[in-house]
């Protein structure tokens, strides 16, 4: 890995240290990277039920959320589901209660923080629930700490456009898929490049937008990495609505944009489902 890739891997990791921690967000006083300061208007925006909100222990649902890859993976009772960065285990709960007690979910951070609130949160969903079919792994999603085709179902919400190698994440991801197995993918993607002034924020790096690639690049990627029947949904309503949560984080980058020009003019929600042959 270059330097300026290991760099962008240490400012993602402080980033999101410091939310786990609860000292606010990469920019602001929020405690969200890639939503708004009230993480469950996040959750709803990109299609979380409330009575799946309730569900989950208190403090796993930080916000960072631009999608709903639980329900785009149609989960089957017993599956084996990897959630790469997996932060305070929202998604993974979530898919813990659909795959059932035969089932098993295994959660990736590579950041120390988020592991521990994850194991901690995973205490309080075992008591609230009777599950105990959840465990999280610190490692980094480009090499995941993840035995060869083990999973049947990879998931994420929100990460891949956060990693300084992104074919090296699809790629590992295949690798540890069975075959057969299949990704539900919710990220962020570029509609066209964005300004060299917010490429170059930390804040938007962290917030989820300066390292996001084209809709393009994306379908490249998976297909490189060996992955079949790959669709993307673009979902432009998350975006559009990131103006009216007056997050700190947005405010910041909507300044660094041309004048007249909008967030969604740029970069768009991406639902991505593929399989491995």
């Amino acid at each position: 890995m270059s330097m300026d890739q290991e760099r962008v891997r240490e400012d993602v990791r402080k980033g999101y240290s410091e939310i786990a921690a609860g000292s606010g967000s990469c920019c602001g006083p929020s405690k969200s990277c890639c939503g708004s300061a009230a993480s469950g208007n996040v959750a709803k925006a990109v299609g979380y039920s409330e009575a799946e909100l309730a569900t989950l222990p208190e403090g796993a649902d930080m916000g960072l959320s631009c999608g709903n890859p639980s329900a785009l993976a149609e989960l089957r009772g017993g599956e084996v589901v990897l959630d790469l960065g997996a932060g305070g285990g929202f998604d993974a709960f979530l898919v813990a209660q659909r795959v059932g007690a035969s089932g098993r979910v295994i959660g990736v951070d590579m950041t120390p923080e988020m592991v521990s609130k994850a194991r901690r949160n995973a205490v309080a969903f075992g008591e609230r629930t009777g599950l105990r079919n959840v465990e999280f792994r610190l490692g980094e999603i480009e090499h995941l700490p993840v035995a060869d085709a083990s999973v049947d179902v990879v998931i994420s919400n929100c990460v891949i456009n956060l990693s300084p190698d992104k074919p090296q994440v699809w790629r590992d991801a295949f690798r540890v898929l069975k075959p057969g197995g299949r990704v539900a993918v919710s990220d962020l993607a570029l509609l066209k490049p964005i300004p060299e002034s917010i490429r170059k924020s930390i804040e938007a790096l962290v917030g989820c937008i300066a390292g996001a690639v084209l809709v393009s690049e994306t379908e490249a990627m998976l297909a490189e990495a060996g992955f079949t029947a790959v669709q993307l949904e673009m979902k432009t309503d998350y975006v559009n609505a990131m103006s009216e949560w007056q997050d700190p984080l947005y405010l910041k980058i909507i300044e660094l944009l041309p004048p007249g020009e909008q967030i969604g003019d740029y970069i768009t929600s991406l639902n991505i489902s593929a399989r491995k042959a």
